[in-house]
């Protein structure tokens, strides 16, 4: 866990000073997946070789990397994003020691605690329950397919441009209003399955626990649908009609 916090300091450092560099704090959002990638690996060459598992390295790689590329690749030659920008125009001077603080230490201290499960599972890995350790990692396929297909499917969506403005209600996005996110909780639920079927440590549920708020109620779908349900048109019908999170049948009586 000290070498875990130790890589975790020096990356949000890195990234930090690269922000100021560039002037836009949004690189941040890069950075996330990749940090988990840092942890996993950082768990895995510091443990010893007979308890040290590569599964949830593995995993989780697959995972950082393609949400990190993925987000460089929807980003790159973009403007701050509007939160940051908001800080910015805020705090004047002062944003850079307040996003240090308040963006990239905050963001260090989430990915530790919900990195915990890829930290103890891959580190101390002491048994191994074939049928938890199956569950997981379906769990953690169905997330990583539907937060793929729904990242392409937006993807798509935004790059015509009679949908400029628009609200995308077709493919996945028809069944719940971020499919993205909704793979997201998947994914964490998954990683924290292989990771119990390694270690007994149940203590590390607080981690897919943290994310499922994280992404329910704080700075996923609120924050998300606060931002869209007074930028796009026609977005109160598709309230109206479809999940937030949860996929389930379109509701035909109101759309």
């Amino acid at each position: 866990m000290l070498a875990s916090t130790a890589a975790i300091a020096c990356l949000m450092l890195a990234i930090w000073l690269l922000s100021l560099w560039k002037r836009d704090a949004s690189i941040v959002d890069i950075g996330w997946g990749l940090g988990f990638v840092l942890v996993a690996w950082t768990a895995y060459c510091i443990a010893d070789r007979d308890s040290a598992d590569w599964l949830l390295p593995v995993l989780t790689t697959i995972w950082g990397v393609r949400l990190s590329g993925y987000l460089f690749w929807r980003n790159h030659g973009q403007p701050e994003d509007y939160r940051y920008r908001e800080m910015r125009a805020k705090w004047g001077s002062a944003f850079a020691w307040i996003s240090l603080l308040t963006v990239f230490g905050l963001q260090g201290v989430v990915m530790f605690v919900v990195a915990l499960p890829i930290q103890i599972g891959t580190a101390l890995a002491d048994r191994d329950l074939v049928w938890i350790k199956v569950v997981g990692v379906i769990v953690w396929a169905a997330g990583l397919c539907f937060e793929s297909v729904g990242d392409w499917q937006l993807a798509r969506f935004k790059a015509a441009s009679d949908n400029k403005g628009q609200v995308l209600d077709s493919g996945l996005w028809r069944y719940t209003r971020h499919p993205n996110y909704f793979g997201d909780f998947l994914v964490w639920w998954g990683l924290f399955l292989v990771s119990l079927s390694l270690t007994a440590a149940w203590w590390t549920i607080i981690a897919p626990l943290l994310m499922s708020v994280l992404l329910m109620r704080v700075s996923g779908v609120t924050l998300l649908e606060t931002k869209l349900s007074t930028s796009k048109p026609g977005y109160a019908e598709y309230v109206a009609r479809t999940n937030a999170f949860f996929p389930g049948p379109v509701n035909i009586g109101d759309g």
